[in-house]
C-alpha cells in the first residue's frame, strides 16, 4: 500500500491557503485538508465557481471551517489584495501555502500586467502572492510552500532572453517553461529560507496524468476537429482521478518527514499514475545558477522582494 490521504496528519489548529481551488487538483487538496482538520481558505478566481466549491467542501467535511478567497494569479492587484485579506483573516499567521492554480498550452496572450499568460500564472503571479504572505508563513511553526509543477518541466527551457514570448511563442513550449520555473523556484526559495535561518518549507509536487480541467484550455484554438472530445475520452480511459493526482502535492504539504525542496509524483510508469513518492527532475531544474537568475527577474517583473527577517 502507498501513502494515501489516512496517511495526512491532523490538520487541526493549522490554516492553508489553497489556489485554484475551485475545481480538480486545489479543490482535492481543499477537501482533504478539511477533513483533516483544517482551516481553509480557497482560492479562486471566479467568485461563483469558487463559492460552489466551499459548499462542496463543506458537505465532504462537516463542521469544517472554510472559506472562499478571491484571487486572480494574472493580475499582481489581484494578488496584493488577496494576501491583504489572508493576513487580515490568518491575524498574520498562516502553516500551508498550496501555490496551484494555473493554465496549461493555451494561446499566446498576456495578463492584466503584461506578462505572457503561463508564465504571468502559473509562476509570477504565485512568486508576488508567496513574497507577499511570507512575514504569516515565517510567523508558523514549520509552514510550508507547496508549488505544482508537472512532468513537462522536462521539456521546459527558461528563455531568459524572451520570457514573455513575444520573438517567438509555442504554447508547449511556455508550459514547459512555466513548470520548470515553479521548480527553481522552489529550489532558491528553499536556499533562501535556509540561509536565513527559518524553518518553512519550499516543496514541490506534480499530479502526473490526472484528469482536471486543465486539459481543456490545451485544446482552445487548436483545429483539429474531436481534439476535445478525443481528449476528454483519455482522460477517462488513460488518466488517474484528479482526487488521486492531488495525493503528490498532499504529501509534499502534510508528510512530517518531507524536507526542503523534495519533489513528489506518481510512483508509476512515466510518473503519469500512482503512488506519491519522491521523484526525480531534469538537469535544467538543477541550474542554481538559472533559480537565482529567475529570481532576480522576477523580483523586477513583479515588484515584490521577500523579507526573511526571523519573526517574533
Amino acid at each position: 500500500m502507498g501513502w494515501s490521504e489516512q496517511d495526512v496528519p491532523d490538520q487541526r489548529g493549522r490554516t492553508a491557503l489553497v489556489t485554484g481551488a475551485n475545481s480538480g487538483l486545489g479543490l482535492n487538496v481543499s477537501r482533504a485538508l478539511a477533513q483533516h482538520g483544517a482551516r481553509v481558505l480557497m482560492g479562486a478566481r471566479d467568485p461563483e465557481r469558487g463559492r460552489a466549491a466551499v459548499e462542496r467542501v463543506r458537505r465532504a467535511a462537516p463542521g469544517a471551517d472554510v472559506e472562499l478567497l478571491e484571487v486572480d494569479l494574472a493580475s499582481l492587484a489581484s494578488v496584493r489584495a488577496a494576501a491583504e485579506e489572508v493576513r487580515r483573516r490568518t491575524d498574520d499567521r498562516l502553516d500551508l501555502l498550496f501555490a496551484n492554480a494555473g493554465v496549461m498550452a493555451v494561446p499566446r496572450g498576456e495578463t492584466e500586467d503584461g506578462f505572457e499568460r503561463q508564465l504571468g500564472t502559473n509562476h509570477l503571479g504565485h512568486f508576488a502572492l508567496v513574497g507577499k504572505v511570507m512575514p504569516a508563513l515565517r510567523a508558523a511553526p514549520a509552514a510550508r510552500v507547496v508549488s505544482t509543477s508537472s512532468g513537462a518541466h522536462r521539456s521546459g527551457r527558461m528563455a531568459f532572453d524572451d520570457l514573455m514570448g513575444r520573438e517567438h511563442y509555442s504554447r508547449w513550449g511556455a508550459y514547459g517553461q512555466s513548470k520548470l520555473a515553479n521548480l527553481l523556484f522552489t529550489s532558491e526559495l528553499q536556499r533562501r529560507l535556509q540561509a536565513a535561518g527559518s524553518d518553512v518549507l519550499a516543496v514541490a509536487g506534480h499530479p502526473g496524468y490526472a484528469a482536471t480541467g486543465l486539459q481543456s484550455g490545451a485544446t482552445a484554438g487548436v483545429p483539429v476537429p474531436g481534439l476535445r472530445a478525443l481528449m476528454g475520452l483519455a482522460n477517462r480511459l488513460l488518466a488517474q482521478s484528479d482526487a488521486d493526482g492531488a495525493l503528490p502535492l498532499l504529501r509534499a504539504g502534510t508528510d512530517p518527514g518531507a524536507r526542503g525542496d523534495e519533489y513528489y509524483g506518481p510512483d508509476g510508469r512515466g510518473e503519469m499514475r500512482g503512488a506519491p513518492v519522491l521523484v526525480g527532475r531534469s538537469e535544467r531544474a538543477r541550474d542554481d545558477a538559472a533559480a537565482r537568475r529567475l529570481w532576480a527577474e522576477s523580483e523586477k517583473l513583479t515588484g515584490v522582494t521577500y523579507d526573511l527577517t526571523r519573526a517574533a
